[in-house]
């Protein structure tokens, strides 16, 4: 998938396309959540040990997002197995670009791909408005899960509607 820009909108530049991602990308991967502004502070202990590892993209549905240069400037992985997205992350740097619009498009895609009618989010807090942007709908709290979440999450769904 690329991504185009509508006349007059901020959309994301043309040149920036969605490929499977390949254990090769695991190390940027890493980096990019780790270091990811979203989880400063007291969310620091989320992404802190989180490793996106060779046998993580090797046995889901991870995307990468990559410009004309080949800069990773997001991803996502999706457990089709549950219908959960399970990670999404678009680069510090990258924010504001439509990165994260173009994931979601992508992932509900693969979704559908995939047999899905629907797909869970349980969202960092912060990025609740991101989802419900995106179309997602609130459906819930999930609760702590001590030590490295101490607080409760909110729970959204994509629906995922079928082909045309």
């Amino acid at each position: 998938m690329t991504g185009g820009r509508a006349a007059g909108s901020a959309g994301p530049a043309p040149d920036i396309r969605i490929r499977r991602a390949t254990g090769a990308d695991a190390r940027a991967l890493t980096r990019m959540v780790r270091t990811s502004g979203a989880y400063d502070g007291h969310y620091a202990s989320v992404v802190a040990g989180l490793t996106v590892g060779r046998d993580y993209i090797a046995a889901r549905c991870v995307h990468v997002a990559v410009g004309a240069d080949g800069a990773r400037l997001g991803f996502y992985g999706l457990l089709t197995d549950t219908a959960e997205l399970d990670l999404l992350f678009v680069a510090d740097r990258a924010q504001g670009l439509g990165i994260g619009r173009l994931l979601i498009a992508h992932m509900t895609t693969e979704a559908r791909r995939h047999g899905l009618d629907s797909v869970r989010v349980v969202s960092h807090p912060p990025a609740e408005g991101f989802y419900r942007a995106m179309g997602a709908e609130r459906t819930g709290t999930a609760p702590p899960n001590p030590p490295a979440v101490a607080w409760p999450r909110p729970e959204l769904r994509f629906r995922i509607p079928a082909a045309l």
